[in-house]
């Protein structure tokens, strides 16, 4: 009986082990199809406007993808980032665009995430954490890997580097 109990742990442990590589399968699948989303919304904001959204001098030129591995620090860029291409000039949930709007954000896309009321802080990735962008290469080249704009997710690393992570370059 005892042997029986054992093997039935084990076999659940097996199980769970699975399921939780199935989510975090699915969760980075979701982050790729996101980025590339956004991207494509980035693509047609340069075409009405001649220039990728970029706060000069400010969080999204501030942001350096080769040094910044801590995703709490990508909330001002990635709120920059929800506004320019939502069309909002608030992190109201409840505001009309008043710009074009380029991307329709999903509520669970959006940090803090529902039920939550509150105002928009960044736009959230399926792990919990906000995106990065940043346009640092655009004011120095010596920042940042893409000339025109990174964007990525660190894919629940947000301690160790690069190697794990989500990103349009």
């Amino acid at each position: 009986m005892l042997v029986v109990i054992m093997v039935i742990f084990i076999l659940a442990a097996l199980v769970l082990a699975a399921s939780s590589y199935v989510q975090n399968k699915g969760a980075r699948a979701r982050a790729e199809t996101e980025i590339a989303a956004m991207s494509a919304a980035l693509e047609s904001y340069k075409a009405d406007n001649g220039i990728y959204p970029r706060q000069v001098d400010g969080a999204s030129d501030t942001l350096d993808a080769r040094t910044s591995f801590n995703a709490s620090a990508y909330s001002a860029s990635s709120f920059y980032l929800y506004e320019q291409l939502a069309g909002v000039a608030s992190g109201s949930r409840t505001a009309a665009p008043t710009n074009r709007t380029y991307f329709t954000f999903k509520p669970a896309m959006l940090l803090p995430a529902p039920p939550s009321t509150a105002d928009i802080t960044a736009i959230r990735d399926p792990f919990g954490n906000s995106y990065g962008y940043s346009t640092a290469n655009q004011k120095d080249s010596s920042k940042g890997y893409n000339p025109t704009y990174d964007l990525w997710s660190t894919a629940n690393d947000t301690a160790s580097n690069s190697t794990k992570w989500i990103k349009n370059w």
